[in-house]
């Protein structure tokens, strides 16, 4: 029982300096973009993040328009795998955030100053999640490194202006990116 209650106490011990750590490395991240931001910057990255809810719907809307158009029943296929794998993601995020329900980050530290101040919690961030999961799903259907690189390069984008934004801490990205990408690896068995 002894051996239990150690194991305990060093577990309980070793996962606080764990958060302890992403914590500090969340606030000195945010507290370096936060002093990068210009206003062109800070417009293009708006931009960006606003932007993605609708090329995440226009992708798989597209790629099942030009299906129909041209008969591909592949196309068809692959246009309902790539909106599956975002909605499942979407759902699944909503889900863990209001498991995790961590703040924002500008409501953890004051000292912070987002660009705006979006509702609901941070924790994964749903701007990145949905786009990894869009991104690694297209490169999946069609994995040819001129889908590849655009569709992941937009997928980072979107992920760093949430950050850049002051509205996701680091560590909420990067929850965000792996839980897109697991789940359109997870839901690929639906690829054509």
């Amino acid at each position: 029982m002894k051996k239990v209650f150690l194991f305990y106490c060093i577990f309980c011990f070793s996962t606080a300096q764990a958060q302890t750590a992403v914590d500090n490395f969340d606030l000195a991240m945010m507290q370096k973009l936060e002093a990068s931001r210009s206003d062109g910057q800070t417009k293009f990255m708006r931009g960006i993040s606003d932007a993605n809810n609708y090329v995440n719907a226009g992708i798989p809307a597209g790629l099942f328009v030009a299906g129909i158009i041209d008969h591909n029943r592949s196309m068809r296929q692959n246009a309902f795998y790539v909106f599956s794998s975002t909605a499942c993601t979407a759902i699944l995020n909503h889900t863990l955030k209001k498991i995790f329900k961590r703040p924002r980050p500008f409501i953890l530290h004051i000292s912070l100053t987002p660009v705006y101040k979006p509702g609901e919690y941070s924790l994964p961030s749903g701007h990145t999640s949905t786009s990894f999961s869009t991104a690694t799903a297209l490169s999946m259907a069609y994995p040819k490194w001129y889908v590849i690189a655009p569709s992941m390069l937009w997928a980072g984008t979107v992920g760093y202006s949430r950050m850049y934004l002051g509205v996701h801490n680091p560590s909420d990205v990067a929850a965000g990116a792996g839980l897109g990408l697991g789940t359109a690896l997870g839901l690929s068995f639906m690829r054509r």
